[in-house]
Formats: structure tokens, C-alpha cells, sequence
């Protein structure tokens, strides 16, 4: 609002004549509404504050920004309808303040924000020429950096994935081979063992076995790590994802038997067939069950749910498990994080490797301690391209 203007209508206030009034409040009201609209329809959150830290106004970003009604926190101080933002700390010195933050409610996004000082011109004294500057709040300025922070975090992550990838040919090389041999030569003591009395056999027996399931562990872990980077061909032919779906829910019947879990699945009858590598999606499904399943351990329900939209033919499988925080949910696909004791942090991995060299994409939601859903999205197999949301980059 025009502060020149104000000051002139209080140097005449009195001998402003009464129908004159309504013109100059009509005015008032247009310049307020007119940056109002400005305010509302810049997508950067703006927030102001008095000298106190208490609300005197925040445009239409900010509170979608943070799930906030404008009515509810004017006049509110800004540390309790930001609960976690230590607002003393940012303007104790009265300067401006850069800082990122990370928001959890409605939606996880990350936000850079800065707090400027609000000082207007006044006069040190009365009839003095002197001007001093009076501080009159603060103002908050918000701008989401999600994409931004998301495209450096996938950045790192191939990084890191081509790192993984140098190593994995040392790896198949330098632990492969001597795997094999000593496979071999077990085989061979296994036969010589079979040839001596029952009594010196058993105990050499056991001693053997062990060897022999040490041995098939780390190839395990050997075959897991390269499966998780190594980039594999894919031979797409036109496949059902409810058949899929199927398929590898009945493969793992007899662990769901025995985990005493219900599985519930909601298959969208008419999908259309998308150009899959059925092994390796069975593979990505599998990943995602079993997950589950470690999640919940024994008991639950897990719901596995297809369905389609304009561009994405999509599985959903929800668990009861304990879910995921917010802190891990960013580590989820890194490798070797895990949760789970025992576990070793690769099967995630392959399942966004799958999904993507298939140009699909994964979306995970978690309430903790109530489950987490995670979604495998395919694109549909007569699309060559999409237009991006507005605002995607």
C-alpha cells in the first residue's frame, strides 16, 4: 500500500469533508485488494509478521505450503502454527536469514525460506529533519526446492550406481571364481566322505554341510549385488500385470501359508497388455512381497491392488507392518539400507532398476506404524510420451 498516500490523508484528515471519506476508504480498499491478488498469485509462500512474531498476514502459497486456514492464524504467533521452527533463534539478530527446511505435513517437501527485517522511515523527534529507521515485523519468504533437492539426490545415486558398477566386475571376478572352486572341491569331499564308517562320517558331515551353506550364501549375496547394478537386457513381449500379479502371489503361496498372512488382491479386470520382461517383473514383484512380508512378520494383511489411469498402468501392495519414518523414507532405495535384521538392503534396489529401464516409476506413502504402500507404475505400451505437469521439470 502506498505509504505516501496514508501520510498524506492523515495531514488531512481534518479538513477532509464527510462525503469525501468513502472515496478515499474505497481507495484504500482497491490498492489493498489489487496486492492482494499479486500476493495470492505468486507461487513463492509469503508470511508477515509484527516485531513479536505474530501473523499479520500470509498469502494463498504459504498456506498450502504448510496445510494452513488464513482465518486461523492472523494475529497467531508464527512459532506455534509452525511448530519445530525456533523463531526466536532466526531473528535474535535482526538481520537476514537463509535457511532450508524440511516440511512433513500436507505433503514431504523440502522449502528454502528466508526472514527479512521490515523497517519503515520516521522522524527521531518531533520537527526534526532526522530520519531513523523503525522496525515493524518481519517478512518470511518460502520457496519449494523439492524438485531441485529430489534431481541432486538421483544425481548422487548414479554416482554411486557407477561406482557400484566398477566394483561389481572386481567382485564377480576376484569372489566368483574361488566360489566355484571350493564348490567343487566340497563336492569332491562329499564323496570321499560317503566311502568311510558311519561314525567318523556323520561328524565330518556336519562340518561339511555348514561349509557347503556358507559357501551358497555368499554366492547369494555375490549374485543379489550384481543384480542390483549391473544393467540387464530386457526382452519385452506384450504381458498381462494381473497375470503376473498372479503368478507370483501363487509361487509364494507356501511362505504366505506359513506366515499365516492374508493376502487380499483387487485386479482390475480389462488392463491393457504392456511390453514387459515378464521374469524381471516377477523378479521387481517378488522383491516387493517379500518385503512385506518381512515387514509384518507373522500375520497381516497385505492388499495388492491393479488399476489404470491415462497415462500408467499401476500395482499397489499395502501391508500392515510397522511402516517406515520420515527419516528413512529418502534411504529406502539406497544400497545396503535396510531395516530389517538380517536383511541386506538390495531388493528395493532391483525393483526401481527393473521398473525404470521398463520407463516406469515407483511412489512409496507410509503411515508408521500402521504399514507402508508402495506403487509400481508402467507406462502404457502405445505410449512414446506424456506432457509433464504443470511446474515438472
Amino acid at each position: 500500500m502506498n505509504s505516501g498516500f496514508l501520510d498524506k490523508l492523515i495531514e488531512r484528515i481534518g479538513r477532509v469533508r464527510p462525503e469525501d471519506v468513502q472515496g478515499y476508504l474505497l481507495r484504500l480498499a482497491d490498492e489493498k485488494g489489487f496486492l492482494e491478488t499479486i500476493f495470492n498469485a505468486i507461487h513463492e509462500g509469503v508470511i508477515v509478521t509484527d516485531t513479536k512474531g505474530r501473523i499479520n498476514y500470509l498469502n494463498r502459497a504459504a498456506c498450502e505450503i504448510f496445510g494452513l486456514e488464513r482465518e486461523n492464524c492472523m494475529g497467531q504467533p508464527f512459532s506455534e502454527r509452525l511448530r519445530g521452527i525456533e523463531w526466536e533463534k532466526l531473528v535474535e539478530a535482526q538481520k537476514v536469514v537463509s535457511r532450508d527446511m524440511e516440511v512433513f505435513y500436507p505433503q514431504h517437501r523440502f522449502l528454502n525460506f528466508y526472514v527479512v527485517p521490515l523497517s519503515l522511515d520516521a522522524p527521531a523527534k518531533k520537527r526534526s529533519k532526522t530520519v531513523v529507521q523503525e522496525m515493524v515485523g518481519y517478512a518470511v519468504i518460502l520457496r519449494d526446492i523439492t524438485e531441485t533437492r529430489r534431481s541432486t539426490e538421483e544425481t548422487i545415486q548414479s554416482e554411486k550406481l557407477t561406482a557400484l558398477t566398477l566394483l561389481a566386475a572386481g567382485v564377480a571376478h576376484e569372489i566368483g571364481n574361488p566360489l566355484n572352486s571350493l564348490h567343487i572341491h566340497l563336492q569332491l569331499m562329499d564323496r570321499k566322505l560317503r566311502k568311510l564308517p558311519e561314525t567318523q562320517r556323520q561328524e565330518l558331515q556336519k562340518a561339511l554341510d555348514v561349509a557347503s551353506e556358507e559357501i551358497t550364501r555368499l554366492d547369494s549375496i555375490v549374485q543379489q549385488f550384481l543384480g542390483a547394478i549391473r544393467p540387464a537386457r530386457i526382452e519385452a513381449r506384450l504381458e498381462n500385470l494381473n497375470v503376473l500379479v498372479a503368478e507370483s502371489v501363487a509361487f509364494l503361496q507356501p511362505e504366505i501359508d506359513d506366515r499365516n498372512i492374508l493376502v487380499e488382491q483387487e485386479l482390475r479386470d480389462g488392463l491393457p497388455l504392456l511390453e514387459l520382461d515378464r521374469n524381471q517383473i516377477k523378479q521387481a514383484i517378488y522383491n516387493v512381497i517379500k518385503n512385506a512380508f518381512q515387514a509384518m512378520k507373522t500375520g497381516g494383511i497385505l492388499r495388492i491392488r491393479t488399476d489404470l489411469d491415462d497415462h500408467w498402468v499401476w500395482a499397489s501392495f499395502a501391508d500392515s507392518g510397522g511402516g517406515i519414518s520420515s527419516e528413512n523414507m529418502s534411504k529406502i532405495f539406497e544400497p545396503y539400507f535396510t531395516t530389517k535384521a538380517g536383511g541386506s538392503g538390495l531388493g528395493l534396489l532391483i525393483v526401481r532398476r527393473i521398473i525404470r529401464e521398463h520407463g516406469g516409476e515407483i511412489d512409496l506413502s507410509s503411515d508408521p506404524g500402521k504399514g507402508l504402500t508402495l506403487t509400481i507404475r508402467l507406462p502404457h505400451h502405445n505410449q512414446r510420451a506424456r506432457l509433464l505437469e504443470a511446474g515438472t521439470r
